[in-house]
């Protein structure tokens, strides 16, 4: 078997700490079974591994959360980065091409795909060994795994099983979309579960649905065609067209944490970073990622949340509201992960028209490097803050200590490696430059070295 976790959304729901490059999959705020805390990809990961899946599994995400997905998924799992967002169908059509592709697919072999944001009891990833076995036993087109509700819930989608059997699977009758309070309270009495968003079904089963949409059954082919593609659910394309589909009932904990409300329930702190809660003010929750303090004083069931995206105060039970309020506009990120560390932007202003000044604050992680990276125009200047490492600009190499500055005024290529955690300052000072302006990765630090020479610097 093979398990795809899907990775997606657009960073709003868990704003601040949540933006286009650091969604809600990547926040480190779970409390963890050995008291540290851990992100949302992280604990699937953790759990995976326990139910030793983490060989037979792939990542899907956008190739912007590529690297970020790694490095929560410790690298041990293979990320396959879309080029754009083209919904869940698409996604799971592309992992389906690359495992025929590249991992020798057959026809016959099982894929089960599954949100990568799933929260859920320990034992919940053991349950997919048991789909294989029901797809052959059932002769269904495609298995899925339902939870019990513990509410009527008009968020989640739900499965009307239609009686279950000895063997635990029962056959679908009817897929029901977030539906109103008073049918979702019909259904409950009539036994429906929530849908997991967890599908099993053969490569020929997906392959027959590829040629249906009328898209190429090879990897590169489709991948070149990916912008002009239009957004497919797997749900409605797929799902619930089936002819024969069964459901595995999962009697465990699970929870669909895309609120600030759903989040706090899972948390075992009402204070997480600088601040304090006082006075009145039951139920309140301050998640503080910046060095300053925040005081909730009086305010009962509130989220105070801030980062150096921004600040949130909210009613807890109003706070999915910020999706709305935010919009469309497009929010710069001012933090972001990496494989090789993290960085945070201090401050960014326009002089004028042409000219801006931006300063961060990098962290590269020990035995780490940022890639081979290509400098247009303007100016870039480093100051160390802590740890050593090395600087390579146009194939030559400078020693980086605490408090050594450098600077790059003209076209040239360049690349940082750190011996020990590495912490400078950047400034940037003029025209904004392209974010996609890496020419190489490698994670060999002297085959980046030995590349740079390679570059016909000031061309």
């Amino acid at each position: 078997m093979h398990i795809v976790l899907l990775c997606g959304g657009s960073g709003k729901r868990l704003w601040p700490l949540s933006n286009e490059l650091r969604s809600k999959l990547f926040i480190d705020i779970l409390p963890t079974p050995a008291g540290g805390r851990e992100s949302m990809i992280s604990r699937v990961y953790r759990q995976l591994d326990s139910s030793s899946l983490t060989d037979s599994t792939l990542i899907i995400s956008h190739q912007d959360q590529a690297n970020i997905t790694a490095r929560h998924t410790q690298g041990k799992i293979p990320v396959i980065g879309e080029p754009y967002k083209r919904g869940t169908f698409t996604a799971a059509a592309l992992a389906t091409l690359y495992l025929q592709s590249f991992r020798m697919a057959k026809d016959d072999d099982v894929i089960c795909i599954a949100p990568a944001d799933v929260f859920a009891g320990e034992d919940f990833f053991s349950n997919f060994q048991l789909l294989p076995d029901i797809l052959k036993h059932s002769q269904a087109d495609i298995a899925l795994i339902g939870t019990r509700p513990t509410h009527a819930s008009e968020q989640y989608g739900y499965i009307l099983p239609g009686g279950e059997e000895r063997n635990a699977y029962a056959p679908i009758t009817q897929f029901i979309e977030k539906p109103e309070a008073t049918i979702a309270e019909t259904l409950l009495q009539r036994g429906a579960l929530w849908n997991c968003g967890v599908y099993a079904f053969t490569v020929e089963f997906m392959i027959s649905h590829i040629k249906k949409m009328g898209l190429p059954v090879h990897y590169d082919q489709l991948s070149s065609l990916y912008e002009a593609l239009p957004e497919r659910s797997f749900d409605k394309h797929v799902a619930e067209k089936a002819q024969r589909a069964v459901v595995l009932p999962y009697k465990g904990v699970w929870q669909d944490i895309g609120s600030w409300d759903t989040l706090c329930a899972q948390l075992d702190s009402h204070v997480i970073g600088h601040g304090g809660i006082s006075g009145s003010s039951s139920d309140s929750y301050i998640i503080n990622e910046l060095p300053y303090p925040i005081q909730v004083i009086g305010v009962p069931g509130i989220i105070a949340a801030a980062s150096p995206d921004g600040i949130l105060i909210a009613n807890k039970n109003n706070s999915n509201e910020i999706k709305a309020q935010l919009g469309s506009l497009p929010l710069k990120p001012m933090y972001g992960e990496a494989t090789w560390g993290s960085y945070r932007v201090i401050e960014s202003s326009v002089e004028d028209e042409n000219t801006t000044v931006t300063t961060l604050n990098i962290t590269v992680l020990p035995g780490k490097h940022i890639g081979l990276n290509w400098h247009q125009a303007g100016c870039r200047a480093w100051t160390v803050l802590a740890g050593s490492g090395q600087l390579l600009i146009n194939g030559q190499v400078t020693q980086m200590t605490l408090g050594t500055q450098f600077a790059m005024i003209s076209k040239s290529v360049y690349s940082i490696f750190a011996e020990t955690r590495l912490v400078f300052l950047e400034v940037q000072i003029g025209e904004p430059e392209d974010e996609n302006n890496i020419l190489f990765e490698e994670e060999d630090w002297n085959i980046i070295v030995e590349r740079a020479g390679s570059y016909n610097y000031g061309v």
